[in-house]
């Protein structure tokens, strides 16, 4: 279900916990099978629920609590739009509004090539960086302008 090289960085995750508290990597866990497959399907969910000895349905609330899991395939970069208060009050809903337009998507769409998933955001705790953008849960842009979105963009097109 998951390559050895998984296997091994949950088992280091597993490894920062006491013996009988394996399920406290649940989150690291999720996130490791989410960088190999793409997304958690609901087998994926389960084979880390029997790796780390905990019922499937704690597994899956903590997967379904958190919107940096994907409970469906995406397109190859999610962007995720901080809209809560703070970054809305400083452009963030004029910031989700031209990326919406620029890649012809609403929230929790696809783009027709594959490449961009839109994802309406919480907070992030960058509330003096908004408007804040979220690559793949990874990578945190910061007083994201039209013109830094366009640039973004290219720059993941190639």
């Amino acid at each position: 279900m998951l390559s050895i090289e998984a296997l091994k960085k949950i088992d280091r995750e597993v490894a920062k916990y006491p013996e009988d508290q394996k399920q406290s990597a649940v989150m690291s866990a999720l996130a490791i099978a989410q960088d190999e497959k793409g997304w958690l399907a609901t087998e994926t969910m389960d084979y880390i629920a029997k790796y780390l000895g905990m019922p499937s349905i704690a597994v899956y609330e903590v997967a379904t609590f958190y919107n940096m899991y994907n409970l469906q395939p995406t397109g190859q970069f999610k962007l995720t739009v901080c809209t809560n208060l703070p970054c809305a009050l400083s452009g963030a809903n004029q910031t989700a509004t031209y990326l919406k337009q620029k890649l012809g998507i609403d929230f929790n769409e696809t783009s027709a090539d594959g490449l961009f998933t839109l994802k309406e955001g919480e907070c992030m705790g960058a509330c003096g960086d908004a408007p804040v953008l979220l690559v793949n849960n990874k990578r945190m842009c910061s007083f994201m302008t039209n013109e830094q979105i366009d640039q973004l963009i290219e720059e993941l097109r190639k």
